[in-house]
């Protein structure tokens, strides 16, 4: 059976959404299926049931069908880093910051890494569903590129192309892409699916027959815009959320840090009717919240220095201002930050926001763990990801919450306890039942769009 590649026909084409739903309803269809992502760049990551750290978007797709993630889902994971260089994390391990340059350099040392991990899926799924990264024909950089051209031929994959409908210039962007693949590769197209369509399907109509009888290319389906507000990829998807707030009644800002991770940590917020969240960049925005909260981090020292350049720390420094410090941010509510030995920064120490008591330290070695935590009186599972030590995992203190514990608002219990405080009206709701009833529905909504029937006969072509 052949593995699959999802290629975008632009960035943010809606491929991992695809690629999440697709690999969802193979494995309906009986398929042993698994997600894969040669290389991801992303401050998004999760820790894996194996340890180790890969991106969302291959640990949500796996976590959807109930497969233990693995980080040879996603070997190479790219997060920021200082100035021109990138933190980088491979097989789930970080192994420091590189220059871009040296990355680029480096780049067939890499190619091994990630074909071990796709052969290591293949000996225990039939088919793996490989997502590919912005446009496969950069031709300025195909060599050194790992998640399309690389993994296509290197396994023969098939490939579907994503178009996204909404940028315009739809029909040059899926010619253009499948004319500019090399000449295999042409041959592996099962078709193209024109994502995010808006108003009545029909209308588009005369643009399949074009595509199909002008490029020669089946379209697979034509998917009208639907949010699905579960497994961001990155943060500006998920600032582009859809959210229902005519029930809401309080009112959340989330500090929009340059720096923000893990930003997954909102789902059940944005999920929440009773729950106003707002992605917020000024105090005076900050000041219309009930709660604000202080998120995940990849740069703790230059994001605290942005809260302070843009007039922040008043606010949050006061004991009246009601807050919630997750990882990076859980670290800033500190009294000090202690980097000696350049970990994040090339500043030794920079004064907290000091709402906790104590100092964090940044250390060279990386804490990276998942589980079942109390905290707060409330049994959370969650996960670590942080160099940064501190005394207590968890610190309540007046109006303020802090953990290095990302999942917090994943429980219900804590969630409740929160926002009753705020609003004693407060009912809550089931967030698992949500997320569970949230992926069946949106597979059943691709489902009907796109041609699954075609797509199974193509994968279950011989390879010979």
């Amino acid at each position: 059976m052949h593995s699959l590649s999802i290629f975008g026909t632009s960035s943010d084409a809606g491929k991992s959404t695809l690629a999440f739903a697709i690999t969802t309803l193979l494995h309906r269809r009986g398929i042993s299926v698994a997600p894969f992502k040669a290389q991801n760049v992303s401050n998004n990551a999760q820790v894996c049931d194996s340890g180790g750290e890969i991106a969302q978007p291959q640990y949500f797709a796996a976590e959807a069908i109930g497969l233990k993630t693995t980080t040879d889902m996603n070997p190479v994971l790219i997060k920021s880093g200082s100035g021109s260089h990138a933190h980088l994390i491979l097989n789930g391990e970080a192994v420091g910051e590189q220059h871009v340059l040296e990355y680029y350099r480096n780049i067939d040392v890499l190619k091994p890494i990630v074909n071990a991990s796709f052969e290591r899926l293949l000996q225990n799924y039939e088919c793996i569903v490989a997502e590919g990264a912005g446009s496969p024909v950069e031709l300025n950089l195909m060599d050194k590129d790992l998640s399309n051209i690389h993994i296509a031929t290197q396994f023969n994959t098939k490939i579907i192309l994503v178009a996204d409908i909404q940028k315009g210039g739809v029909f040059a962007s899926i010619y253009g892409v499948y004319t500019l693949l090399p000449k295999a590769l042409q041959h592996n197209v099962i078709g193209v699916i024109v994502n995010k369509f808006r108003g009545d399907l029909s209308l588009f109509d005369e643009g399949v027959k074009i595509i199909e009888k002008e490029f020669g290319l089946k379209v697979l389906g034509v998917v009208g815009w639907r949010p699905f507000n579960l497994g961001f990829e990155d943060s500006e998807s998920i600032q582009n959320y859809v959210q229902d707030t005519r029930n809401a009644t309080i009112k959340v800002g989330v500090i929009s840090l340059p720096y923000i991770s893990n930003y997954t940590d909102f789902e059940p917020l944005v999920a929440d009717e009773e729950v106003e969240l707002l992605f917020i960049n000024s105090p005076a925005q900050a000041r219309m919240c009930d709660l604000l909260i202080l998120p995940g981090s990849k740069r703790v020292i230059e994001d605290l220095l942005w809260l302070e350049h843009h007039g922040f720390m008043p606010l949050l420094r006061s004991e009246m201002q009601k807050i919630v410090g997750i990882c990076g941010g859980y670290e800033m509510l500190h009294e000090r930050i202690l980097d000696p030995e350049g970990v994040e920064s090339d500043r030794p120490s920079l004064e907290g926001i000091g709402r906790i008591k104590g100092d964090v330290v940044f250390k060279e070695k990386k804490i990276v763990t998942k589980g079942s935590y109390t905290l707060f009186g409330c049994e959370i599972e969650g996960y670590e990801i942080h160099n940064g030590y501190a005394v207590k995992i968890a610190v309540e203190t007046k109006n303020c919450y802090g953990t290095f514990v990302h999942g917090l608002f994943d429980s219900d219990t804590f969630r409740f306890k929160l926002f009753s405080t705020i609003n004693p009206e407060y009912r809550g709701y089931d967030f698992k039942a949500y997320k569970r009833r949230s992926i069946s529905d949106f597979a059943d909504f691709i489902d009907a769009s796109i041609d699954m029937d075609t797509i199974e006969k193509s994968l279950m072509e011989s390879n010979l």
